[in-house]
């Protein structure tokens, strides 16, 4: 019988307008063959939380190259915990310092993935800590 794949929900929040490395990360998983919903532009972390409960994924990846990647993953911390969706991997990728990655780890955010991190690397941490696998 075979595995169900990864189902990925990738998503651009706040108002960052730069989406040409979440479609290029979205295509790389695809070819691993993970299904991608991908959210497109300026969602809002509540929308984001809701179409990961309506597609019933398994990750939740976040794409934000604005800086704003603290705010951000906190309020989709919160809003995952309070749902109930303690279960779903989340990784984030874009402009990321790494003074920031502790940070983003206390918040729960498992998989961080700064610019020029690499597809395979990607890939990888998904196939590897996705839940059920």
């Amino acid at each position: 019988m075979e595995k169900r794949k990864i189902r990925v929900l990738l998503a651009k929040p706040g108002l960052d307008g730069h989406d040409r490395g979440a479609k290029v990360v979205a295509l790389a998983m695809r070819e691993a063959g993970m299904e991608v919903i991908y959210t497109g532009l300026h969602q809002t972390v509540a929308s984001i939380v809701n179409q990961a409960v309506q597609e019933d994924v398994d990750v939740i990846g976040l794409s934000i190259m604005s800086g704003a990647h603290i705010p951000i993953c906190s309020k989709l911390m919160g809003m995952i915990k309070e749902q109930g969706l303690d279960n779903k991997l989340v990784a984030v990728g874009g402009v990321i310092p790494n003074k920031d990655v502790p940070t983003l780890k206390g918040m729960g955010v498992q998989g961080i993935f700064p610019g020029g991190s690499y597809f395979n690397d990607i890939v990888s941490f998904i196939e590897t800590h996705a839940p059920g696998r």
